[in-house]
């Protein structure tokens, strides 16, 4: 499913960004 698919992505990149901030942090 096309909505699936985008949560899976959003959530992955909201992921991505919290390590971003704890590395910068």
């Amino acid at each position: 499913m096309f909505i699936n698919d985008l949560i899976i992505s959003f959530f992955f990149f909201f992921l991505l960004v919290i390590c971003v901030l704890v590395g910068v942090a």
